[in-house]
């Protein structure tokens, strides 16, 4: 079976990539993450705090937003010590290229402009092949028009493009009014992909001590629905490969996003929870479905149940609704 894919103008060997966590902290365990079939791994993320330590986001949002309660300042994180540091950061990506063949995805997470972005070029210079953008942001100003959020995304990449020649892809949020509209300005601004989609993790409240809390829950096969729906909408009609992270856990997750229009699948919960080995027994048993029934090449797949491609493209909108409700009350 032929499972190369070209994601970013990079050649894969297959569209299995780990996607962004703590899994390519140390050159060892990215070297891991190749011997077990990765065809290519995102870094974690180097955070714009991380960079700027006094950033617009910290010195307003949490300074000006929390000037009633300074013990809130207490819940974000230090950033001098959070992962590694950025010198150390730009270190393990040159290590890890001299020490594995896949290509390395740098990662950015932040959510303004300035001096951070400078880094995008410092992480291509340590020989990173590619850069993910995630910005990471939650409006919580009632005055912030939609238009004006997008305008921040946009002109992140528009920033970060200026800074780098290698391809940028930009990781989504699923929260915009119009989904279709917004993929076409970040393909207009520069995006050789788009990833979908981030997993924005709410926090929790304890009800003893009475505070916010974070709470980290692995994602599960069923909430690939939802990027699952995006890229077989958006296959086609933007100009940007696709990729789908959230979800992902067994070969016909992979598959699936495969159909709707990923070039390439990422996956990290399911690694977390059940050992790197993973990467190779989706593989293998992509290959066993590939061959009984009669697929040669991954090329042959991507895009095939896209709502351009499907019967019925009207599976993927208004239609699917009705036919899901009236569904469940024939069955119940």
């Amino acid at each position: 079976m032929d499972l190369r894919t070209r994601y970013m103008g990079l050649d894969l060997k297959n569209p299995l990539v780990p996607s962004a966590s703590p899994l390519s902290h140390t050159v060892e365990s990215i070297r891991r993450l190749e011997d077990a079939g990765a065809s290519a791994v995102v870094m974690y993320s180097l955070f714009e705090e991380q960079i700027t330590l006094e950033s617009f986001y910290i010195d307003y949002y949490l300074n000006h937003g929390t000037d009633s309660y300074a013990e809130s300042l207490n819940y974000f994180p230090d950033m001098a010590s959070y992962n590694i540091g950025p010198d150390d950061y730009l270190k393990l990506i040159s290590c890890a290229k001299e020490s594995v063949d896949i290509p390395i995805i740098g990662s950015l997470n932040g959510i303004s402009t300035g001096g951070w972005i400078d880094y995008a070029g410092l992480i291509e210079e340590a020989g990173a092949d590619a850069l993910e953008l995630n910005v990471y942001y939650i409006p919580t100003n009632t005055f912030l028009s939609g238009e004006e959020v997008e305008f921040i995304y946009t002109d992140i990449l528009k920033e970060v493009k200026k800074t780098v020649s290698i391809p940028v892809a930009m990781k989504l949020s699923p929260y915009f009014s119009s989904m279709p509209n917004m993929a076409r300005k970040l393909a207009d601004a520069g995006a050789d992909a788009l990833v979908l989609f981030n997993r924005f993790y709410q926090p929790d409240l304890d009800l003893e001590t009475l505070e916010v809390v974070p709470r980290l829950v692995l994602s599960n096969s069923h909430e690939l629905r939802l990027p699952l729906s995006w890229v077989a909408i958006l296959y086609g009609r933007v100009g940007t490969d696709l990729a789908i992270t959230s979800g992902v856990h067994s070969f016909e997750d992979a598959l699936k996003g495969l159909m709707a229009g990923a070039n390439v699948v990422m996956m990290a919960s399911e690694l977390l929870k059940n050992g790197l080995g993973r990467i190779g027994e989706i593989k293998s048993d992509m290959e066993r479905w590939m061959e009984e029934h009669e697929y040669a090449a991954v090329a042959q797949m991507i895009g095939s149940m896209s709502q351009i491609n499907v019967a019925e493209p009207a599976a993927f909108e208004r239609a699917n609704y009705m036919k899901m409700l009236a569904s469940y009350s024939q069955h119940h």
